[in-house]
């Protein structure tokens, strides 16, 4: 396959047809069902899906069908198949995934921009949505134009692009029960959902993280009272939420304290980190963005990483579980609060897991350590505790280190990396039980200040054309 060429017609039609769908899915506040219980009243899940049907009918692409599949009271999915070209038969398939839903606006956007604001600035394109994971569907269509296009023969392509999956994919399931039959033998699964260390060279996911998410919440009074009157003899229910976070982690250095949630690390995944470390060097940690911003000078004038040793790092995030506190209730903004002792307090919990633990015993694992024994005989609640399992790639086939490290050196110039992330799909462990003797080929274009679900999310379009063009390479190797 000539890269080269494969390379203009990428860039090509990214110019003249993907950034410009991906301009129009910008604008649309689908949020994920987490974040939008009347997502199905609001119409902007089914239009972003409608819009994604819309375009992908009309490629020229041979013998392809594409339709939205729907259950009852779920979120809708698209689904397409595309015959193999050149004879090579409907026994090897290739899986794509993606999503369209999105995470919700979050705080902090530069004046100029917007979660719902498309805005095209340094070859970057800022909105929420279109790198998490708007553009999956379009650039797997467009890998398969483009490898058509070339006459290259392929094998046999199918997409399943979600809509719940920033809410942890509860849909799923049954969808993939439901189109299990129309899969077929599933060689390989690209997901592009996914991260980079840079954007000078293609980087393959090794594993994934898990998730246990839920509400903490302490009660200890009816109502509030005067906090002159009621301080000192009735305990502060945000002392106590305090309390029970210090049974989950050391509040000095971070590490989660039950045995369960922690996991061993395979000896491979060390030395990828080792790799990886040192190719990113302190850019694994300065790439956030700290208070301060001078990490040259005085170590009192900014904040700080927990480590600044490039291996720790990677494997802090994407092996070790870390807890974090995203959300609060019953705590009233500061011009709003009074001298009161408030009744009760709710804190949002998201605690990433290492990828081989299991969500669902963790979660219970985190629901049993928070509500055993409350401090001062207080009501404490741990709600809509849920968990998600991580994924651990299998053994990567030669054919597919072969494929990856060609298409790399082919589309930048430079080796192909692989490195864990420590986001959560759970369609990942989902597939690796379904397709046991698959291939994963999970990449994407999130890297640094990027920032996915947070202010001033952008897709780096630079990046987003080369991995097109090499996940189109590695496609034409399935063996």
């Amino acid at each position: 396959m000539n890269l080269s060429e494969i390379r203009k017609i990428v860039d090509s039609k990214w110019d003249t047809d993907l950034v410009p769908r991906l301009v129009d899915y910008v604008k649309l506040p689908a949020k994920s069902p987490a974040f939008d219980a009347s997502w199905a009243a609001h119409g902007h899940l089914a239009a972003a899906i409608q819009a994604g049907l819309a375009w992908a009918q009309a490629q020229p692409i041979a013998g392809m069908t594409v339709e939205i599949v729907a259950l009852e009271g779920r979120t809708p999915c698209l689904f397409f198949d595309i015959p193999a070209t050149h004879g090579l038969g409907e026994d090897r398939t290739v899986l794509f995934y993606g999503h369209l839903d999105k995470q919700p606006e979050m705080s902090g956007w530069r004046d100029d921009l917007g979660p719902w604001k498309p805005v095209i600035e340094d070859g970057k394109l800022y909105g929420r949505g279109a790198a998490d994971d708007g553009y999956a569907l379009y650039a797997a269509l467009t890998v398969v134009q483009a490898m058509d296009a070339q006459k290259v023969a392929r094998p046999r392509c199918v997409g399943l692009i979600e809509t719940c999956e920033e809410s942890g994919s509860p849909d799923l399931p049954q969808y993939l029960a439901k189109l299990a039959p129309r899969l077929g033998d599933v060689q390989l699964v690209v997901g592009l959902d996914s991260g980079c260390g840079n954007y000078d060279q293609m980087w393959v996911t090794t594993s994934l993280r898990g998730l246990v998410g839920g509400v903490l919440t302490v009660e200890v009074l009816q109502e509030g009272v005067h906090s002159g009157s009621a301080s000192g003899i009735v305990p502060s229910s945000f002392r106590i939420a305090r309390k029970l976070l210090n049974r989950l982690d050391d509040v000095d250095t971070g590490r989660l304290l039950p045995a369960g949630l922690h996991a061993e690390i395979p000896p491979e995944r060390i030395a990828q980190a080792r790799t990886a470390g040192d190719i990113l060097g302190d850019q694994i940690w300065k790439q956030f963005p700290w208070v301060g911003c001078n990490h040259g000078g005085d170590a009192h004038a900014h904040a700080m990483p927990t480590t600044t040793d490039p291996v720790e790092a990677i494997l802090n995030r994407t092996w070790r579980p870390a807890l974090s506190v995203t959300g609060a209730e019953h705590l009233p903004g500061i011009a709003a609060a009074g001298n009161v002792l408030r009744p009760k307090t709710s804190l949002k919990l998201s605690l990433r897991l290492p990828p081989t633990v299991d969500g669902d015993r963790a979660a219970a694992i985190v629901k049993q350590v928070l509500e055993a024994d409350p401090p001062y005989g207080a009501r404490v609640h741990f709600s809509g505790g849920h968990g998600a399992t991580g994924w651990n790639a299998p053994p990567t086939a030669p054919w597919l280190l072969r494929a990856a490290e060609e298409a790399s050196q082919a589309a930048w110039g430079k080796p192909v990396a692989w490195i864990g992330e420590g986001g959560t799909i759970p369609f990942m462990s989902m597939l690796g039980e379904k397709f046991p003797s698959a291939q994963f080929l999970i990449t994407g274009v999130l890297g640094p200040h990027s920032n996915a679900h947070g202010p001033n999310e952008f897709l780096h379009l630079d990046a987003a054309k080369r991995l097109t063009a090499a996940v189109a390479s590695i496609v034409a190797d399935v063996r």
